[in-house]
């Protein structure tokens, strides 16, 4: 074990998450948006030739999923020709490539989980990004590794779990959508899948969230609920509550590869929800999150 790890998007929830689980093994190289732009391919090579990386985990993406749709040149350039230029940089000098991805390729009109096969239908400038940033990685080299989550939340960025507990503190009722299921992801946990994969030599396309599924009302519901605050919250359709991109409406991710892979199940949503909020409840003051 051990070797040198480029991690992009580093400061971002997930990749701070990925940097502090791989520093315990590995020598990591952190860079931040300001510390490389991944889609200047000048950049990016000399970035690599200057690091000499075994592999660089991509954890760089625009993730303004509504604002991508009026904002395509942006979300295509980090989402796709981004990995495109890792893709194409890493081979140069052998390493390995792991890029994650998101349930958004999906159309969210399945039945049943989503299985890494399953057919691509992106309906959102976002999801089509996405989707074709796997496409450049997979032309472009062979010893990839897609991880593709849901729903993720973690310390270190806007997320779901954050917005539900701040909204809670300053309006009489909250609206959250009841008709959208998916399975909520702790940042953490995503991280430690990428490292059982990484270190277990797995290649090709996984699936990883935590277990279970929900609506995102029965997850804000659940939010407060653990942390024991009184709020009321309507359950409303998504066309009760219009959003300029679409979002799959099951979106649920099957993670049988995985597990056959590592032999790790992944934890319940539920149970990872609560160690966060724990976490959350020692940073800040109570009646502040």
């Amino acid at each position: 074990m051990g070797g040198v790890v480029m991690v992009t998007g580093a400061r971002g929830m997930l990749g701070n998450a990925v940097t502090g689980v791989f520093s315990q093994d590995f020598q990591v190289a952190p860079l931040s948006r300001n510390d490389l732009d991944i889609t200047d391919e000048k950049a990016v090579k000399r970035k690599i030739l200057d690091i000499g990386p075994d592999i660089v985990i991509n954890c760089a993406a625009y993730t303004s999923v509504d604002r991508a749709e009026t904002d395509r040149d942006a979300a295509f350039r980090v989402n796709a020709l981004g990995p495109k230029v890792l893709a194409e940089s890493v081979k140069a000098v052998g390493a390995r490539l792991v890029h994650i991805s998101t349930d958004y390729v999906f159309d969210g009109n399945a039945t049943e989980p989503y299985q890494e096969y399953f057919s691509r239908r992106p309906r959102s400038v976002y999801g089509k990004s996405k989707a074709l940033g796997e496409d450049f990685v997979m032309e472009a080299i062979d010893d990839y590794l897609i991880v593709r989550t849901s729903w993720l939340y973690g310390p270190g960025g806007k997320n779901f779990v954050t917005t539900i507990l701040e909204l809670a503190g300053s309006m009489p009722e909250l609206r959250v959508i009841n008709d959208q299921v998916g399975t909520p992801t702790f940042t953490k946990d995503l991280a430690q899948a990428i490292y059982m994969l990484v270190t277990g030599g797995e290649a090709g396309i996984f699936h990883f969230a935590n277990n279970g599924q929900c609506s995102w009302y029965e997850f804000a519901r659940a939010i407060l609920d653990l942390k024991g605050i009184q709020k009321e919250i309507k359950p409303v359709s998504t066309e009760e509550f219009p959003r300029p991109a679409p979002r799959p409406s099951y979106s649920v991710l099957d993670t049988t590869k995985f597990f056959l892979a590592t032999g790790s199940r992944p934890r319940a949503w539920k149970e990872a929800l609560r160690e966060f909020l724990r976490a959350l409840s020692a940073y800040f003051p109570s009646g502040m999150l």
